[in-house]
């Protein structure tokens, strides 16, 4: 799923008649645009770039890895599941194993592609790729030298409790938990 591969809706589209760069950061820029709206009117909008990213669903038997890390935007530790930016050019599923083993030790010989997603497109474009592993197996962590997690392994039960008192509140990890729990009712990836 890419930009220029999206539906549009004529009667809705927007034109960018400029862009003003504000800020260019490690991970993110942040522009703004000027926009011609569908009834001839500007307007501005603020936009942040991303490169994207990917997470992983990584199931150890009958239950879920995730990382605890603080997150400074929230100001707390969090409860998720492994995931990280695309490098330049880098091919999601690569990366999903990557950011898998880097943050878990973990390894998986099969990823499958569960669903891509926009975070917030109403302000950023940033997409996530959620992959599941059903086969992860244990190996060496690689953390970043600016990261620090903590790895463990949760049931489904445990999920929906981490996800009602707030351990849990990242759009990828509860939507990763739901098409687990999905998954044991139907017995497919949906």
């Amino acid at each position: 799923m890419k930009n220029n591969d999206a539906y549009h809706n004529p009667l809705l589209d927007e034109e960018t008649l400029s862009t003003q760069p504000v800020f260019s950061g490690k991970i993110i820029t942040l522009q703004v645009d000027t926009v011609r709206l569908p009834d001839g009117n500007t307007a501005t909008r603020e936009v942040v770039k991303h490169p994207g990213a990917v997470a992983v669903l990584a199931l150890n038997g009958d239950r879920m890895l995730v990382v605890e890390q603080y997150r400074q935007p929230m100001g707390r530790t969090e409860v998720e599941i492994p995931a990280g930016k695309l490098d330049p050019g880098e091919d999601p599923l690569a990366a999903a194993g990557r950011e898998l083993q880097e943050e878990t030790g973990f390894h998986s010989g099969e990823l499958k592609l569960l669903r891509s997603f926009y975070t917030s497109p109403g302000f950023a474009d940033e997409i996530i790729h959620l992959y599941v592993t059903e086969n992860a197996q244990p190996g060496e962590m690689a953390l970043d030298e600016d990261e620090f997690l903590e790895v463990s392994e949760l049931t489904l039960e445990e999920a929906h409790q981490y996800i009602a008192d707030g351990r849990i509140a990242d759009a990828k990890t509860i939507l990763a938990v739901y098409a687990w729990h999905l998954y044991t009712l139907t017995g497919q990836w949906k």
